[in-house]
């Protein structure tokens, strides 16, 4: 009867998320051979691609490239984009439950995590989900203000995002044109009095987040020196007895490269950035108008938790560095939906290996899926979403085969179509997005650079609409 059911209709998927866990979790459905699927994916922007447009820092244009995957699976005729519609907003979950058996969450992690320190709120704190969002040219920060006439910055965490958020600060002006930043952060990142940018990290250099390959590209930055302290990259006991037992050759090719940049030489570079590692904030002091003016840290040692990981712990000692700018990027959390079991503590949807669960009665919620950092945290790099989807599609399969999804009244594909034109009739589909991604990319010829991103939606709209009159003005010409 099941298989029946299989045969009779493709199976309806809804993604909710445009980001690399909902392109691999479509592409994952449309290659498996066990049911027919159509799927239907929708993002809150009118422009696909999650991070990959709007996290990735814009001189990593070779990451960005992995954006043409994703455009050849959405080439699959069985695949749709529904761009700038809004899951909360203009589709919520009984509209789903009514048109589709499965749905698939890919969220993502919209938010970073606080500090819980006194003086975070003062002028001039900032997450860095803010900042990376608004050089990217997400329509959502582009009119955040940055106070870049500030001469000293700090940044804490030691993740690829801090260190992203640091590289961009340091770039000179020719580094950054080269780039798809967006137009305003470029023309304000030119005029930028930083000059000392430290990068703070809690723990020592062994457990230090960030990639080698990160690390060491801040050693080539055309216009900022790297330092690193002597006394805070030295290997404690625990950590140095890991590393001989478990053979951690990539942690020590790390530690060659932070080694390498105390050995401080003065380049003539404009700015400094301080890597600094064993100091946790406690507090970030301002000044009479509220601004950020100090971040004050305690120095931490490191000891042996019972379980095995090495934690640090605080000192007596403390310092002070004057700083007008503070960006926090202590991991990302994600943010509740409507009618979505949610773990608050954990910031994730309540899931087991991407099944959604009910936490009060522990059972799975039929027909509801979860994949990439709204199922996992904010953990693993583009790839790692790859494999994570996988496993989500592989539990959908098992109850799909089982008949364990929802029963859509109105599965036909039209009826999505209708409902969406009628709540949403500006929404975007993925030939819109293509030809949005061709103008962007003609807009950059003129200057030398990727591309030049629309980075507000109502410029989006009008340029579609512009394009789409030209065309048809040429079409009209071509019949007379």
């Amino acid at each position: 009867m099941v298989e029946s059911a299989i045969q009779q209709r493709p199976i309806r998927v809804a993604v909710i998320g445009s980001g690399p866990a909902g392109f691999y979790a479509a592409d994952h459905l449309l290659k498996q051979t066990e049911f027919d699927c159509e799927i239907d994916m929708f993002d809150k922007l009118p422009t696909p691609h999650g991070l990959v447009r709007l996290g990735v820092a814009p001189d990593h244009q070779k990451i960005k490239s992995v954006a043409r995957v994703y455009d050849k699976i959405a080439s699959n005729p069985r695949f749709r984009f529904f761009g700038y519609v809004e899951f909360g907003k203009h589709i919520d979950i009984r509209d789903l439950e009514r048109h589709y058996h499965i749905t698939i969450f890919a969220t993502g992690a919209q938010t970073d995590r606080k500090l819980n320190i006194p003086g975070e709120n003062f002028k001039g704190s900032h997450t860095a989900t803010e900042f990376v969002a608004w050089y990217n040219g997400h329509p959502d920060y582009a009119d955040i203000e940055f106070d870049l006439s500030q001469e000293n910055v700090a940044i804490v965490g030691v993740g690829n995002v801090a260190v992203d958020v640091a590289r961009i600060l340091c770039r000179g002006e020719e580094e950054l044109k080269q780039t798809d930043i967006a137009n305003y952060a470029l023309e304000l990142l030119k005029r930028s009095k930083v000059r000392n940018v430290y990068l703070l990290g809690r723990r020592g250099p062994a457990q230090a987040a960030f990639t080698n390959p990160e690390v060491r590209e801040l050693g080539k930055l055309s216009d900022a020196q790297a330092i690193t302290y002597a006394e805070e990259i030295k290997l404690d006991e625990h950590s140095r007895k890991e590393i001989e037992e478990n053979k951690h050759n990539v942690t020590r090719k790390k530690l060659d490269i932070l080694k390498s940049y105390s050995e401080f030489q003065n380049k003539g570079r404009s700015r400094r950035l301080h890597i600094r590692f064993l100091v946790s904030p406690t507090e970030i002091i301002g000044d009479e108008d509220g601004n950020v003016a100090t971040i004050r840290l305690v120095k931490n040692e490191l000891h042996k938790m019972k379980d095995g990981s090495i934690k640090p712990r605080p000192t007596e000692e403390y310092e002070e560095i004057k700083v007008g700018l503070v960006f926090r990027s202590i991991g990302y959390q994600g943010v509740s939906l409507p009618g979505v079991p949610f773990d608050v503590k954990r910031g994730v949807i309540h899931n087991e290996k991407g099944r959604i669960v009910d936490p009060d009665s522990g059972n799975a919620v039929p027909g509801l899926y979860a994949t990439g950092w709204i199922k996992r945290g904010s953990t693993g790099v583009i790839g790692t979403n790859k494999q994570d989807s996988r496993e989500t599609v592989d539990y959908i399969i098992l109850d799909v085969k089982k008949g364990l999804t929802l029963n859509p009244v109105q599965a036909e594909r039209r009826r999505v179509e209708e409902l969406i034109s009628e709540r949403q009739p500006d929404y975007l589909t993925y030939e819109d997005w293509l030809r949005l991604d061709e103008m962007e990319k003609e807009r950059g010829k003129e200057q030398g650079r990727p591309r030049i991103k629309y980075t507000r939606i109502d410029e989006m709209l009008e340029a579609l609409r512009n394009e789409k009159m030209d065309v048809d003005g040429i079409a009209a010409n071509n019949i007379k």
